[in-house]
């Protein structure tokens, strides 16, 4: 498998993951709505509920946006201390 090949199979699996997420989320908000709690229960919960979503899905879609960064053959990385 060649280099775009294999990023285009990781971008893949991550969008494939990102869209799992979502629905679990989806169907996390859905149960919690059924549930006879208190509005304060419901709102901690809510907002727990978003931070973890946000923690889980964001890495994620930060690697499918983050801009492809390419170096010639030999050239050296930086911060390598070569010039």
């Amino acid at each position: 498998m060649g280099r775009e090949e294999q990023r285009a199979a990781m971008r893949q699996v991550r969008e494939g993951l990102i869209h799992e997420l979502e629905q679990l989320y989806r169907n996390a908000f859905d149960r919690i709505g059924d549930q006879d709690l208190g509005e304060g229960a419901i709102a901690r919960l809510t907002q727990l509920l978003l931070r973890s979503r946000e923690a889980a899905i964001t890495p994620l879609q930060e690697e499918i946006e983050a801009p492809l960064i390419t170096r010639a053959a030999g050239e050296a990385h930086p911060g390598s201390g070569s010039p």
